[in-house]
């Protein structure tokens, strides 16, 4: 069963800095966990040109950044600077320390990205950084740009989860990336498309567990996120922002969607 997730709650604007946090595991109806298996959370940030996040530091998170609007500016006690854009993908698998620090210049354009934290099969791994180019993406066809250490991707994670994207035309139809025993999990970037009998606009978010066949059709021009998670998977939870002790416990988003239709019926 395709289970849907509006627009997250979870909005946190710090002056130029903005990030919309989306938990995967909280789509699911029974959520005792905010993240699914090994895929902690896919934050979208926006950084406005001339901001300067400082340097600090990650520990245990898998953190991958994908840029396709933009230009983001890292550095790192490691390997100096670096950027990110629509052509290049960056992986810092933090492991048990990695600092770093990113910005925009105020000459860039203002910077909206993905942010996904994937939780590493262990703690405190060895750590270090992937940066490179990435084949251009074609039009209507799933892109594949990350997964575990050993497979075919040309960028890694420390644990099973697989990455796609994909721009697609208005009207065109495609079927999402399938793998057997994992799960799919996708976000939509900007557009809106249609799944399993369900609308998905800008910003919204679905998981299939169990994954299998899943058609999708884009109601305008669209670009795509998905996620092939094994939910099974053996992970640490101590990622710095993955798994972050400010992130609403599990059972407080229960009662929250309890709660919701009442305040639908109070307000009339």
């Amino acid at each position: 069963m395709l289970l849907k997730g509006g627009r997250t709650p979870i909005v946190r604007d710090m002056g130029g800095f903005v990030i919309h946090a989306n938990m995967p595991g909280w789509l699911l109806p029974k959520t005792r966990d905010h993240g699914h298996g090994p895929l902690a959370m896919v934050v979208e940030s926006i950084l406005h040109p001339g901001r300067l996040i400082a340097m600090h530091e990650h520990r245990n998170d898998e953190i991958v950044s994908w840029v396709p609007d933009g230009v983001m500016r890292h550095d790192d006690r490691a390997t100096g600077p670096l950027v990110i854009d629509e052509g290049h993908l960056m992986v810092m698998n933090a492991g048990r320390s990695f600092w770093h620090s990113e910005e925009t210049l105020p000459s860039d354009p203002p910077l909206r990205m993905l942010q996904i934290f994937v939780r590493p099969r262990e703690a405190d791994l060895d750590p270090g950084i992937q940066h490179g180019a990435v084949a251009p993406a074609a039009r209507n066809a799933w892109r594949h740009l990350f997964g575990p250490k050993g497979g075919n991707a040309p960028f890694f994670v420390r644990n099973a989860v697989d990455f796609f994207d994909i721009r697609l035309d208005q009207g065109a139809s495609v079927e999402f990336p399938v793998m057997q025993g994992r799960d799919l999990y996708f976000y939509v970037f900007s557009g809106s498309i249609a799944a399993g009998g369900e609308a998905f606009a800008e910003g919204e978010q679905g998981l299939l567990p169990g994954g299998g066949c899943l058609g999708l059709e884009a109601k305008e021009g669209s670009l795509v996120v998905a996620f092939l998670i094994d939910p099974a998977a053996a992970v640490t939870r101590k990622g710095t922002v993955g798994d972050n002790a400010k992130i609403p416990p599990a059972f407080a988003i229960r009662v929250l969607r309890k709660l919701a239709p009442l305040r639908r019926l109070w307000r009339g």
